[in-house]
């Protein structure tokens, strides 16, 4: 064990008077210290992801000869990273759980740049399918700093901090594709290895500042029969106070996916769209994220419960996808992306819901569970998403069919909003029953 985390264990079993399970276990100044290093750690990690994003279609295009190869091959570059991770997520957040959140994080910067200078590297298809497979499986950082402020924060603290989580997102967006265009036109290799830097910074920096933030009294050994995707998801859906919103989460993702893998080629067919419009689109895209999760969270949280906001973020989020798929104007686009302030609220709220259903020594393996599931959604929703585009992509110009993909991911999102309002209904009557059950009764 390293000084802090010695540090972290005295403090945690030293302080009187600590807090029940599920709320920090250290003194206010280690919080302090762990909560920006995690915000920094997500901000460089979306960076890094970030400057690919505009270029990872091109290099996958050099291995390529035609537009049909190249959107096949595209889906197998994303969905085999997605697979991966599936199947990965679980155990990384199970290892999390075992043997503290600092060393697995590092495992994941070192994993995230051996995956960019290797893909940087690859002279051949089947050598990039092969360098995605083993970034899915080693890419854990974003569940594993989940579970870490899951760790430093009280159950009332955490939907908020999980919206800054979220507004680092934004910022990367806002930073990542628009530094990765500019690199990607003196060399399309160039992002990736800067990509691969970033995150060797990162692993640094983690690994001579980062403290560890899971005491080793909260920790807990491996159940290697739950730590498959399957089991986890069962076991998320188990979590009491979670059950359907596991389904809540899967429909809210899957907009989410549809909504990234078809907003490049919607906008081209719709408006007409290069990749300049794309990328100042995508840069709207990351500062709405950044102000809504990172500004109006919190005073949005002093006013609502994480629960109203989930179902008005949901309502937002599903009226929004349907009028992107409506607009008739490309810069109705950006009006439309002014309704994310809100509707960024429902993933934020529903993670801390999520987080305090879960006991303190399972707060990894549960964010790797709803990691898992994002995984597998993350599959699924491009080969929904462009085959809904193949339909209509002979379409006219400014056809509202064009839109189709927009129209399932708002059904999809107005669904989740009902099956959680229905939800939240029924486990407050359940909890208002089981209370007045358990009231002590008066004499007269």
């Amino acid at each position: 064990m390293n000084p802090s985390e010695k540090e972290t264990a005295a403090t945690a079993t030293a302080t009187p008077g600590m807090p029940p399970t599920g709320t920090a276990t250290t003194t206010a100044a280690p919080r302090r210290a762990a909560m920006p290093f995690i915000l920094v750690t997500v901000l460089i990690d979306m960076v890094s992801i970030g400057l690919m994003v505009p270029v990872l279609p091109y290099l996958v295009g050099t291995f390529t000869k035609s537009n049909d190869q190249l959107a096949l091959a595209f889906l197998a570059v994303t969905a085999t990273f997605g697979i991966a991770n599936f199947f990965a997520s679980p155990v990384l957040g199970a290892l999390s759980d075992r043997f503290g959140r600092r060393p697995v994080l590092l495992l994941g910067f070192a994993g995230l740049a051996l995956s960019f200078f290797g893909t940087a590297l690859a002279t051949a298809l089947w050598m990039l399918i092969v360098i995605r497979i083993f970034s899915g499986a080693m890419q854990s950082n974003i569940s594993v700093a989940n579970a870490y402020v899951a760790d430093i924060s009280a159950p009332e603290e955490r939907a908020r901090r999980f919206g800054l989580i979220g507004a680092m997102f934004g910022v990367g967006f806002i930073l990542g594709p628009v530094v990765g265009g500019v690199l990607g036109d003196i060399d399309v290799r160039l992002p990736f290895y800067v990509s691969g830097s970033l995150a060797l910074l990162n692993g640094m920096y983690g690994y001579f500042v980062l403290p560890e933030s899971l005491a080793p009294e909260r920790r807990r050994a491996i159940d290697w029969r739950r730590a498959n995707p399957v089991a986890a998801l069962r076991g998320l859906a188990a979590l009491k106070g979670v059950g359907p919103l596991v389904l809540v989460i899967a429909f809210g993702s899957f907009a989410q996916f549809m909504l990234h893998m078809s907003w490049v080629l919607y906008t081209k067919f719709k408006f007409g769209w290069g990749p300049g419009d794309v990328g100042w689109s995508l840069f709207a895209v990351g500062l709405v994220s950044a102000i809504g999760q990172g500004l109006l969270l919190k005073p949005l949280l002093k006013r609502f419960t994480p629960r109203q906001l989930v179902v008005v973020g949901l309502c937002v989020g599903g009226l929004s996808h349907l009028l992107f798929g409506l607009a008739t104007r490309g810069w109705m686009m950006y009006v439309i992306l002014l309704l994310g302030f809100v509707g960024g609220a429902a993933q934020a709220s529903l993670q801390s819901i999520v987080s305090n259903a879960a006991d303190a020594h399972s707060q990894g393996q549960t964010m790797g569970s709803v990691t898992s599931l994002n995984s597998l959604m993350a599959v699924l929703a491009p080969v929904v998403a462009l085959e809904l585009l193949r339909w209509v992509a002979d379409r006219p110009a400014g056809s509202w069919l064009i839109g189709l993909p927009f129209y399932v991911s708002s059904a999809l999102l107005f669904s989740a909003a009902v099956i959680a309002v229905r939800f939240f209904r029924r486990h407050a009557e359940h909890a208002a029953s089981t209370a007045a059950a358990q009231a002590p009764t008066t004499s007269p």
